[in-house]
């Protein structure tokens, strides 16, 4: 494929990617409140007894459901995205490689959704306590916006999601020879550095302990990814 045909080739699978999100968004759209219940219930739990989330804009509810919509149709459309990354990078495998297309798919669907749980049931509810607290020391009774904490929300979401799919793209680089395992222990300490610099762009507060919370689990997938570069290594 010459480099014009590769690009057509990415605008297609990004047009079915994005057919994909729009899809299931729409259909999300009819259970965004109860997506909604799902998404603040880690902030609730955290919360004063009595106290919840407020609006201060009359059109902020509607549009923050439109968000929750395709911020679900994003995850419910996670297989069909992945499974046109496979198409796009598929040509640059051998044969046999390419037909490992339903094990990737499963398995970069598997981690993005655990990552995305992990920071669910994991990170998002030390951090909210964390946070909830500090309204106290300083004699403030919180107030949060429901806008402000679902572009939170989501973005933790996503960057865990999108940061445990390191395993699985480790492998595509490796078998494309971009990538081996001895590279990868070379630079163990550069990429902790790295994993660092990552974790404080990703998320979206300036603090130690949400870094912490995604440098931790980036620096073990990391580890996990040596392994993986190492049983898929080419001869």
């Amino acid at each position: 494929m010459t480099f014009t045909e590769h690009l057509e080739e990415l605008r297609r699978c990004l047009l079915k990617s994005l057919a994909a999100i729009i899809l299931t968004s729409g259909v999300c759209y009819f259970f965004s409140d109860s997506i909604f219940r799902f998404i603040v219930a880690p902030l609730q739990q955290s919360l004063p007894p009595g106290q919840n989330l407020i609006g201060t804009g009359v059109t902020e509810a509607f549009f923050t459901e439109i968000k929750v919509a395709l911020a679900a149709g994003v995850f419910f459309s996670s297989p069909a995205i992945f499974y046109q990354i496979w198409r796009f990078l598929s040509p640059g495998l051998s044969g046999s490689e390419r037909r490992l297309v339903l094990p990737f798919v499963l398995c970069a669907t598997a981690f993005f959704v655990g990552g995305a749980l992990f920071c669910y049931f994991i990170v998002l509810p030390v951090a909210f306590v964390y946070f909830i607290e500090q309204y106290g020391t300083i004699g403030v009774t919180p107030a949060i916006r429901i806008g402000e904490y679902f572009t939170f929300f989501f973005r933790m979401v996503l960057a865990f999601g999108v940061t445990f799919e390191l395993p699985v793209f480790t492998f595509f680089l490796v078998r494309l020879g971009l990538w081996n395992y001895r590279l990868m222990l070379s630079t163990f300490r550069y990429a902790l550095v790295a994993i660092f610099i990552v974790a404080a762009i990703l998320t979206p507060t300036p603090d130690i302990i949400n870094q912490s919370l995604l440098a931790g689990p980036m620096l073990l997938l990391y580890v996990v990814s040596i392994g993986v570069a190492y049983l898929w290594r080419k001869n």
